[in-house]
């Protein structure tokens, strides 16, 4: 039991760590639980989703008051209505490409071998973006044209490969499409609201007939391991790579996806 209780801990720190950071959450997760995970597989894939509610309420906590206003002023203020509809045409095409793929993503993606290439891949595109001699037009992330939000969008239907990362590919379609570092990092926090909620139903709904109160306080402390990190990165990320960047989100990618190469080959 205090195994258990102690992987439930790291995977829900590695939740909160990770999801809001260009390195793929879902990735890191999957790779722990191959080489680390709980022997009840069924509790294991249950848990996996349950504890990505700690980092959606930790996202939410945060901008409960912007919400709130942009809840309020939807019907009054024009920009707040514009700035809504542009998270949501942004969400629509993962939406759409989620519960049509949602099956061959599983069954074929879903593979450790992927998990790491497309780690050490996306370090490497994330380092050629973060790089290039761009020119941003845009510096506030509410303030993005429609077409952009709507490229955005399209561009995050990648991060369906586990070890691409949802952040980092909204993070990266941003940069190209015109955002600065720090509006393209904010705006990922703002589609990672719909995004995040949308998968956990969707995964709750698939998996419910797992769902039981076995095993509570392991999923609490994951809860709560997963709500604390994520606090903590959506607090500092914005700052963060407003002034140093993301190499070394880079180095985090390519070491992680080396390692469990590494691994992969040596204990199957």
């Amino acid at each position: 039991m205090l195994l258990d209780l102690f992987k439930a801990a790291f995977l829900g720190l590695v939740e909160g760590l990770t999801e809001y950071l260009p390195v793929s959450s879902t990735g890191h997760l999957l790779l722990i639980e191959h080489f680390f995970g709980f022997d009840d597989e069924d509790f294991g894939k249950t848990f996996a989703v349950l504890i990505q509610l700690g980092a959606i309420a930790a996202l939410l906590s945060i901008y409960f008051r912007k919400i709130l206003l942009l809840a309020t002023h939807f019907f009054s203020d024009e920009y707040a209505r514009r700035f809504v509809i542009g998270v949501l045409i942004a969400f629509l095409p993962a939406a759409v490409v989620g519960a049509i793929a949602h099956g061959f993503i599983k069954a074929v993606l879903f593979n450790p071998w992927v998990i790491c290439f497309s780690l050490i891949a996306g370090g490497a595109v994330l380092y050629l973006v973060d790089h290039l001699d761009l020119k941003p037009r845009y510096d506030e992330a509410t303030e993005f044209p429609l077409p952009v939000y709507l490229g955005i969008g399209l561009i995050q239907c990648v991060s369906m490969i586990p070890g691409v990362s949802r952040a980092g590919a909204t993070i990266v379609g941003a940069m190209l499409l015109g955002a600065d570092r720090r509006s393209a990092a904010e705006f990922s926090f703002w589609l990672a609201m719909p995004t995040m909620v949308g998968a956990f139903a969707y995964d709750l709904y698939k998996n419910g007939a797992q769902m039981s109160t076995n095993n509570m306080i392991l999923v609490a402390v994951g809860f709560v391991a997963s709500f604390v990190f994520g606090w903590i990165v959506v607090k500092t990320f914005l700052g963060f790579v407003s002034r140093h960047g993301f190499g070394l989100f880079v180095w985090w990618r390519v070491a992680v996806g080396t390692l469990g190469l590494i691994g992969l080959a040596l204990f199957g």
